[in-house]
């Protein structure tokens, strides 16, 4: 198994709970205590990131296998995966540029053997305790829970993201 460079943290939760609104909150946080954040988002969903009709989108249905967009602004590099199989999430992590990140936050993943935050909702009816793994390192949650857990609220970015710079010993 490759081990990526960088830490990873992956937030974990039923759907609907809130997982990428929290990372949207979490993001500019931890770049203002000057951590340089990467992102990792899992998908079950058959997902295209070009349009239709741009030269982009045209190029990799023609077959290529990988197409690359670049301008002054950015670039990305989309690779079919062929045959269709996810790839795990080290390779993943291992394809991002440590010398540009701090930490790669990660959206799914839940089965993966990292370190992670659960969150959970009560809203969501659903029991807390399955999100629990011998990998979670805290829980979020909007009420009170039995956990021996470090507990935050999930509806206080900042107190997670003082958790993670913590974590990262970088408090």
């Amino acid at each position: 198994m490759t081990v990526s460079p960088l830490p990873l943290l992956a937030v974990a939760a039923y759907s609907g709970t809130g997982k990428t609104t929290l990372l949207q909150q979490l993001i500019p946080l931890l770049d203002q205590a000057g951590l340089r954040v990467g992102i990792i988002k899992h998908t079950h969903h058959k997902m295209d990131v070009d349009t239709p009709g741009k030269d982009s989108y045209t190029l990799r249905k023609a077959g290529a296998r990988q197409t690359m967009v670049a301008s002054a602004a950015r670039w990305a590099l989309m690779t079919e995966n062929v045959p269709a199989q996810m790839p795990s999430l080290a390779w993943l992590a291992n394809q991002m540029d440590p010398s540009l990140l701090d930490v790669i936050l990660v959206e799914g993943f839940k089965h993966e053997p990292v370190s992670k935050i659960a969150l959970y909702r009560s809203a969501t009816g659903q029991d807390w305790r399955t999100l629990l793994d011998r990998h979670v390192i805290a829980i979020a949650s909007d009420v009170p829970l039995d956990c021996a857990l470090p507990q935050l609220n999930i509806n206080q970015p900042a107190e997670i993201a003082r958790f993670i710079m913590t974590w990262l010993g970088r408090s």
